[in-house]
């Protein structure tokens, strides 16, 4: 084999992968490119009219798209917290016990990821209609809604990390007289944290991003995405794709900064030895 074939066969899975990131954040490009797009006078909202920083001074002109924007983060910031801190629970419960019907609730975990969007938020409608809140459907129905469909990702993201996990190094940490509670958050709660940030993470972005189950139990309140639907049908302003940008910013950091984290947590231990 020739020098250059040894270079493509070292660098082709490489190249490869490389092709395929660049192809799934090409919308992402588009998306911040067209945040500096100066379009209000065009109904083709994918076509550069000329630069403009206006969009990025004047985020919240829409009007109502700031206070859509705030609905949507304080509603996905406490069904993260409350989906995770139950399904964080839960996966501990399906891995480290048994019990009976443990196998159900396995199967059952997977039936809202598995069940479709306008199912799920058609059946939480009707279950707040008899529940006699049909009238008062808003943050708080919206809340409940997401937090029902969250929990299953958090669970199974949680639990492939536990299953994964070395149970050596408890017993270990055991063996030198540590309790239980402090094996916990010493050994175990350090070692479980990457998955349950991910799987807070997947949370916050799940509830941000819903449309269909948000519509079915929003009432009055507009959340973003509704936002973004019902501008859709005048013409999307530009600063939608301002705070798109961001939010994938926002999302790009927490990933660096967790791959830097682990990476410094792996050179100490390395270094430590």
């Amino acid at each position: 084999m020739t020098r250059v074939g040894r270079w493509i066969g070292r660098h082709l899975a490489l190249a490869l992968g490389l092709l395929v990131l660049l192809y799934m954040y090409i919308p992402n490009f588009i998306v911040a490119l067209m945040s500096f797009n100066d379009a209000s006078q065009s109904r083709n909202l994918y076509q550069f009219q000329s630069f403009t920083w206006d969009n990025w001074l004047n985020p919240c002109a829409p009007l109502g798209m700031c206070e859509s924007l705030r609905v949507s983060i304080s509603i996905g910031l406490l069904a993260t917290i409350v989906s995770t801190i139950i399904g964080t629970l839960a996966a501990f419960a399906l891995v480290r016990h048994r019990f009976e019907g443990r196998s159900t609730a396995n199967l059952m975990v997977f039936l809202p990821m598995a069940t479709p969007e306008i199912v799920m938020g058609s059946s939480l409608l009707a279950l707040f209609v008899a529940a006699g809140l049909g009238g008062q459907l808003g943050f708080w129905t919206i809340l409940v809604a997401h937090i029902m469909f969250c929990i299953s990702f958090v669970v199974v993201t949680v639990r492939s990390r536990l299953s994964g996990l070395d149970s050596n190094l408890e017993k270990a940490a055991m063996d030198l007289y540590a309790n239980e509670w402090q094996t916990f958050w010493r050994v175990t709660f350090p070692l479980v944290f990457p998955g349950i940030l991910a799987a807070a993470l997947l949370a916050f972005s799940l509830s941000f991003d819903d449309f269909i189950i948000t519509n079915f139990n929003a009432g009055q309140t507009v959340t973003f995405p509704m936002f973004v639907w019902g501008a859709a049908q005048r013409g999307v302003p530009m600063q939608v794709n301002v705070i798109g940008t961001l939010m994938f910013i926002a999302a790009l950091t927490f990933v660096i900064l967790g791959e830097v984290a682990s990476r410094r947590r792996a050179r100490g231990k390395v270094s430590a030895r």
